[in-house]
């Protein structure tokens, strides 16, 4: 099992990984996420999870605070709908799951109760649990 993170540290200390810093021209989510990973990771919100897990950065970190999220509100909403972080969620590549096999089978029997989702959530729930 692993240790859960430190929560007052960012992903940038987490990964001791430092990104230069952005240029002039970067675009806004480049911008939005490099200062992110500065920000203790205790301190992100929903839409900022939701924003760096959907852009694949710090997800050995992100998913099991995401996961958490989840657990007490599957429809957790970022900025964009309701349930778009567990579409963030969903959507990650599956080698992640394997990589992570606990953090995929808990994944699993969460989404796996989830009833009269929208459409789109749906298929996505019904894509993950066939990988």
């Amino acid at each position: 099992m692993t240790r859960p993170p430190n929560c007052d540290l960012s992903l940038e200390e987490l990964e001791r990984d430092r990104w230069p810093a952005p240029s002039a021209d970067t675009t806004r989510l480049v911008a939005t996420a490099h200062a992110l990973l500065r920000r203790p990771i205790g301190e992100l919100t929903v839409e900022d999870i939701r924003l760096l897990i959907g852009q694949d950065i710090g997800l050995s970190y992100l998913l099991p605070l995401a996961l958490k999220v989840l657990r007490d509100n599957p429809m957790a909403a970022g900025d964009m709908y309701e349930g778009d972080l567990l579409s963030a969620v969903l959507t990650r590549n599956p080698a992640v799951w394997t990589e992570s096999s606990g953090l995929g089978r808990e994944l699993r029997a969460l989404v796996s109760e989830l009833i009269d989702l929208p459409p789109d959530l749906q298929q996505k729930v019904e894509r993950f649990l066939i990988q």
